[in-house]
């Protein structure tokens, strides 16, 4: 199976299975089109605007990346040992160190930090023990991602340094190592507090929407006040502390500013570097949930976002946009590609009471609750129903050019909009679409435009 695509001068073909991707020229973009047709017909169709001789050897070259497994290869994938035979065991813990917060963010899935349910913060003890259940039970894996979550994680912040330094004393233990994640608002941090996720965090998300009216409709305090005048001086901040530790300014666009790629620019403006926008993904009938008809405004600013991320490349004004890192070399693993997060499997959510949920968008959710830390307890039933909700079970995936890159989407949006995590969110699934096309033009925009400036 192939994809094609064409964006300003650039002939894109993506084979699918292999990962491969060719930038060729009209005619054998048309040729890898219209391939089935036979090499008669081919030369007989393209007769009217090259002669025979050169229809043919581009034919040859199609061929050869045949040959060489990069054009028209076949899905094998299925039916691998590797993929077939796989025990998933838990790699990642998102750990719920606060079900409260200090913010009212109108979109926020977790109800504003309380998971319909009492707000709570996780005592130290509990915890550790979730740090122990993953160490004890994460096979002969040696990196532990674990992202300590709300909520707002600082208001637990005593916690989370007793719970991250527990951590550290079980890595010689069970020869692990644990790499730690904060994804915070922002509101508390201060300098002691930076210092200490500087120190410990091997990545810190922060949440900011963008422009100032942007964030602060859909971002206010408790009160009802903005936040903005209050978190991006303290971001700068942290940034500026964190020299080259990974970090992320992760915002949420909705319908209200369908023009998001302004608030990427804004980002940039703001001296932000790494940057992530995501699609909210809400009820319908929410005024600020994405439609289907929003799609062609979205896709306009993904291709903004694009072009300016060109421009930009090699200079001090130069970004990163998390939705266009592709790895164009097909680097995870098969059991990635096919099954995508490994929520459920290799991946949980822990609750402040040690309840255990898939991932954190579950969270709540009586019908997912797989088990307790304290009662070492675990739902296998659960776990299967996800271990066996890959591309391949899931019809709509297994004909679609992108499954590779987004391994079947999120599990979370297929069952908050179908119900059923084998039925991806179609809105969703457009836009990773887009994305990945958008991804792959801009990686080959860079390579060309290098390729001419060493040329000159």
């Amino acid at each position: 199976m192939i994809h094609q695509f064409q964006k300003d001068d650039l002939n894109i073909v993506l084979d699918i299975s292999s990962g491969a991707i060719h930038l060729v020229d009209p005619l054998v973009y048309g040729l890898i089109g219209d391939y089935d047709a036979g090499k008669a017909a081919l030369l007989e169709k393209y007769a009217a605007l090259y002669n025979e001789a050169t229809v043919l050897e581009a034919l040859e070259e199609i061929e050869a990346l045949k040959k060489a497994g990069q054009l028209f290869t076949p899905d094998t994938y299925e039916n691998n040992i590797q993929f077939k035979n796989r025990k998933p065991v838990i790699k990642s813990m998102c750990l719920h160190v606060a079900h409260d917060c200090n913010l009212r963010c109108g979109y926020c899935f977790a109800s504003q930090g309380d998971y319909q349910g009492s707000r709570s913060l996780m005592s130290a003890e509990m915890g550790k023990k979730a740090l122990a259940y993953l160490a004890r039970n994460s096979g002969n894996h040696y990196n532990l991602e674990v992202d300590f979550f709300g909520g707002e994680p600082l208001m637990n912040f005593e916690a989370v340094k007793e719970i991250a330094a527990y951590g550290r004393s079980l890595e010689p233990l069970y020869n692990k190592r644990f790499r730690y994640t904060m994804t915070t608002n922002g509101v508390l941090l201060d300098e002691e507090i930076m210092d200490y996720l500087n120190e410990e965090m091997d990545n810190v998300v922060m949440s900011l929407d963008g422009r100032k009216s942007v964030n602060d409709r859909m971002r206010p305090g408790l009160r009802g006040e903005g936040s903005y005048d209050t978190i991006v001086p303290k971001f700068k901040a942290m940034v500026a502390k964190r020299g080259s530790k990974d970090y992320f300014i992760r915002g949420t666009f909705t319908r209200f500013n369908l023009d998001f790629a302004e608030d990427a620019f804004h980002y940039r403006d703001l001296g932000f570097k790494s940057t992530s926008l995501e699609p909210v993904v809400t009820e319908p009938q929410m005024k600020y949930a994405i439609q289907e008809e929003d799609l062609p405004k979205i896709f306009s600013e993904y291709e903004r976002l694009a072009e300016e991320m060109i421009r930009t490349h090699g200079t001090p004004e130069a970004f990163s946009f998390f939705h266009f890192n592709l790895d164009l070399e097909q680097g995870p693993c098969i059991i990635k590609r096919l099954s995508g997060c490994g929520a459920g499997t290799e991946y949980i959510a822990v609750t402040p009471e040690g309840d255990i949920y898939p991932c954190h968008q579950f969270v709540g959710n009586d019908e997912m609750k797989m088990g307790n830390i304290l009662e070492e307890t675990w739902d296998a039933d659960i776990s299967l129903t996800f271990k066996n909700a890959h591309i391949y079970n899931k019809p709509s995936c297994r004909s679609c050019w992108a499954r590779f890159y987004c391994s079947g989407g999120c599990h979370a949006n297929a069952y908050n909009f179908n119900g059923d995590i084998t039925i991806p969110y179609e809105i969703g699934c457009e836009m990773e679409k887009k994305r990945i096309e958008t991804a792959i033009y801009v990686q080959a925009r860079i390579m060309t435009k290098e390729e001419g400036d060493h040329d000159r």
